[in-house]
Parts: structure tokens; C-alpha cells; sequence
């Protein structure tokens, strides 16, 4: 047996490790279209657009509240927005953010407190992966979960504060809104603006919007943003026709979770066929 020099390794660029990157932040997206668990597929794809709820919390005996605007994009990043300094809006690749205020009743001010990473995709702050968990409601581990129908979103965020935070998560309950259901909410909705178009027209800072129309005939509701074990859970209830089964029906079994060829390809194959950092040639054992 002998040791042969050689070079090969070499020949692949490190633009090619770049190039197939994406495919590794895919083993962790979501994929609207498709959420799936137990054969049971839904599609949310019309629900991919922001949409934000509300909740206040009043410092009480002080003339100041804390009010908090949770923002939602189900299918993509969070845009940035315009005119807005940048320590005052979520950070890039923020799927679920909170945006705290500080509101003073007495001096009628308003100041910014805090912009909260709830989940997202996040490379500089600790490299944290979306890793979607899809659990189907009727096949759920929990009695009270088999009682309804849709399913349970969970979405990892990263530490906050970075030193000494907690790890943040968002847990969204897609339940099923039928037409009789979706109806009956118009109505009250119909009911609830002629109320409001008959108030006196003064500004009430203890109102919430913990409830939010989603523009598809569902509503997105805040439910609680509180410790659960070590992590921060900003827990959300969204009802929508979207999630019933009916709207797309069973399909067969596919393994959106699996990592494919290119992925697994880029992780084996590539790193040990980078030319070495510190200019050392590869051996190969050859036998004679």
C-alpha cells in the first residue's frame, strides 16, 4: 500500500457550498401550502400576510400602560418598516415580533420600549431556525385536543434579551371556522361597529384590540404572552375556514421534514472536498 498525493479536492469552488445553502435553511422552512401531519394536509397559503393584535396591561396606581402590538406573517419574513429606526422594528428574518410601548395617560405620550424577536428565522442572532411543529388537533395525544378540529403551530425565536434571556415561541391554534360559525361572527362584528359608531368619540387608552379580522372571513385572536417551563410563549388562536378538513382533505404521506440528496450532498460530500484552509494537499490511500 502506498500514499498518492493529489489536488482534486480542489476543484470545487466554496461559491458551490454557498450556491446550495438554501437548501439547508429549507429542511427548517414552512411551507403554507402544505402543513401536514398524520396524512391530514392543510393549506393557509391566502393567510400569508401580516396581521397584528393588541393586548395593554395598566401600571396602576402610575398613569401609565404598557401597550403591546404582536405582528404576524404566517408565510414569510416580516417586511422592515419604512421610517422606522432600526432599534425600534423587529429584527430581519421575523416571522412573529412584539412591539412594546410605554403610554403615559397623564401627559397623553406615547414612547418606544421594546421590539420583541418572538420566532423567525434568525442567522445573527444565535443562528435560530424557525423548526416549525405541526401537531393535528383529532390525532393529538390530548382528549381536549381531539375535540376540535385544525391544528397546533409552534414556531422557535431566539433568546431575549440575548444575554440572560428566555428562548422565545409562538404557539398558534388553527381551529376550524365553518359557515355557520363565519356568519355568526359578521353579525356580531356588524353589532359591535354600530356600537362603536354611537360612542361619544373620546379616546379610551385602556381599549384593546385582542382580536383581529384576518380578511378571509376568520379572526385572529391574542390569548396570553407568559412563562411556560423555561421559555417565553406568546400563545394566539386563529379560527378560519382554512383549517378545516374539508378544505383540502387527506393526501398521501410525504416527509417535507426529510433532509434530500442536496442537502445531505452539501453536509457529507462537500466540506471534505474544500481545499484545506491551511494549504496541505489531501491524501489518498491507494493499494497496490
Amino acid at each position: 500500500m502506498r500514499l498518492r498525493k493529489h489536488t482534486t479536492a480542489s476543484t470545487i469552488h466554496p461559491s458551490v457550498v454557498l450556491f446550495f445553502l438554501p437548501c439547508l435553511a429549507c429542511a427548517f422552512s414552512l411551507d403554507c401550502s402544505d402543513i401536514r401531519d398524520n396524512k391530514q394536509s392543510f393549506d393557509i397559503s391566502a393567510l400569508g400576510n401580516p396581521i397584528s393584535v393588541m393586548t395593554s396591561e395598566d401600571h396602576f396606581p402610575t398613569p401609565t400602560m404598557t401597550n403591546t402590538t404582536f405582528t404576524i406573517d404566517i408565510c414569510k419574513p416580516l417586511k422592515k418598516a419604512k421610517g422606522i429606526p432600526k432599534e425600534e422594528d423587529c429584527p430581519n428574518g421575523s416571522r412573529v415580533c412584539g412591539i412594546q410601548r410605554l403610554i403615559n395617560t397623564f401627559e397623553n405620550r406615547t414612547s418606544f420600549a421594546a421590539a420583541i424577536p418572538i420566532a423567525g428565522q434568525y442567522t445573527l442572532h444565535g443562528g435560530t431556525e424557525l423548526d416549525p411543529e405541526i401537531t393535528r388537533l383529532k390525532t393529538s395525544s390530548s382528549p381536549s385536543d381531539r375535540e376540535k378540529e385544525g391544528f397546533r403551530l409552534s414556531l422557535q425565536g431566539p433568546k431575549f434579551p440575548e444575554k440572560n434571556g428566555r428562548k422565545h415561541k409562538a404557539v398558534i391554534e388553527f381551529l376550524c371556522l365553518d359557515k355557520a360559525e363565519e356568519r355568526a361572527l359578521r353579525t356580531r362584528e356588524e353589532k359591535a361597529g354600530a356600537m362603536d359608531e354611537d360612542d361619544d368619540g373620546e379616546e379610551d387608552h385602556s381599549a384593546t384590540d385582542e382580536v383581529s379580522d384576518d380578511g378571509h372571513g376568520g379572526t385572529l385572536k391574542y390569548l396570553d404572552f407568559d412563562v411556560v417551563g423555561d421559555d417565553k410563549v406568546l400563545s394566539l388562536e386563529w379560527r378560519t375556514k382554512y383549517a378545516c378538513e374539508s378544505a383540502k382533505g387527506e393526501s398521501p404521506t410525504k416527509s417535507p421534514r426529510h433532509w434530500g440528496f442536496f442537502t445531505w450532498f452539501i453536509i457529507m460530500y462537500v466540506p471534505s472536498h474544500l481545499p484545506d484552509p491551511n494549504g496541505e494537499q489531501a491524501l489518498t490511500v491507494v493499494r497496490s
